[in-house]
């Protein structure tokens, strides 16, 4: 009882209230200048390490990152990322930036980076991607680093593009396979696959008459799966205006999400069929080049990183991989997060990247 006497003597105690009404009358403030200057402030600046672009040819882009280190680990690490992102998710600021802690940390890092596909591309399928881009880009590497091996590291789609290349080139040149939510099961993807489900989609006569799938729809498609998070971001900003921080992060993933990227006719029309339609990379029915996708061919060390709360790629969509590889060596890490803040944000810095760099450094000698 005394404890609950001491709390209602603070809470109404006049200087205690006159201390928060100053307070808030202060942010208040801070909140009309900084929106003011937000009106006319241009774009945050993100992507700010050091890289070369080694190659660049319509859509894909591949960036080699400068190193930060005095010794370099041998196995260079390509990231790739999902058609629909830029790649500047892992590279937002410094301090903030899985490049920059990996190349602190002694990686030599490339990343195969994307851009709006054009109107030339929009024949380009998940094939194209699979079978001509991602080779063509360890060759790249190969060549550049001067070394034979690679670890792959992939996210959320690139995640699956990795997957499905390493599973059609066993042998090939990845050492180690790293993916961050990676859909597999997806028949929990549940929204996806009712916007999409061919008794009131027709996906063929979609891409013939639009092509190229417009950036604008691939956002609708994932505001869709939590539609007030616009306006609640909103909000938080507005209570949160007078914090510098917290602005500059929130603009910084505002741009990153306004500069969503559009899809090829021809990988919509494929992914859609094969994976949304008929689930046919878990149900084992899925052919990339006229070969059949089997997981269990992925023999060489593996990590998948999943996000606990993900909206995106639930972890029951993304748990399946792997139990489905025939990795010996093979590590699964549910970590607390969405799809996002997973490999981004303060609880990835903490998390994520020091689970990363524990995992790879002693299999990249």
């Amino acid at each position: 009882m005394a404890s609950q006497a001491n709390t209602a003597t603070r809470d109404t105690n006049p200087g205690a209230i006159a201390d928060r009404l100053r307070q808030e009358v202060q942010h208040a403030i801070q909140r009309g200048f900084k929106s003011m200057e937000l009106l006319g402030a241009p774009p945050p600046e993100v992507g700010r390490s050091p890289k070369t672009v080694l190659y660049r040819r319509g859509t894909l882009e591949l960036l080699h990152y400068h190193a930060m280190a005095d010794e370099v680990y041998r196995v260079p690490l390509l990231l790739v990322m999902a058609p629909t992102n830029r790649g500047y998710i892992m590279d937002l600021t410094p301090g903030q930036s899985l490049i920059e802690f990996l190349l602190k940390r002694g990686y030599d890092v490339y990343m195969m980076d994307w851009h709006q596909p054009t109107d030339d591309e929009r024949g380009l399928t998940l094939d194209d991607y699979v079978l001509r881009f991602l080779p063509d880009c360890i060759r790249r590497v190969q060549r550049d680093s001067g070394e034979d091996e690679i670890s792959l590291i992939g996210y959320c789609a690139g995640g699956l593009i990795s997957t499905l290349y390493q599973s059609l080139h066993p042998d090939g040149p990845v050492r180690n396979l790293v993916c961050f939510t990676t859909p597999i099961d997806f028949s929990k993807m549940e929204l996806f696959r009712s916007m999409t489900d061919p008794k009131h989609f027709d996906v063929d006569r979609f891409a013939d008459q639009v092509g190229n799938m417009p950036p604008e729809m691939v956002t609708a498609g994932f505001e869709a799966l939590r539609p007030a998070a616009r306006l609640t971001g909103q909000v938080r900003l507005w209570d949160n205006l007078w914090n510098d921080q917290f602005v500059k992060g929130y603009r910084m993933m505002e741009r990153w999400g306004n500069e969503t990227l559009g899809l090829p006719g021809g990988y919509f029309r494929q992914t859609t069929k094969d994976l949304m339609q008929r689930n046919a990379l878990y149900e084992g029915t899925m052919k990339v080049g006229g070969q059949i996708v089997d997981l269990s061919k992925i023999t060489v060390p593996m990590l998948h990183v999943v996000a606990k709360y993900d909206h995106i790629v639930p972890s029951e969509c993304s748990k399946p991989l792997i139990e489905r590889v025939g990795s010996t060596d093979k590590t699964e890490i549910v970590l607390p997060g969405g799809h996002v803040s997973i490999a981004a944000g303060a609880n990835a810095v903490k998390r994520m990247w020091p689970a990363l760099d524990s995992w790879l450094e002693h299999r990249s000698t």
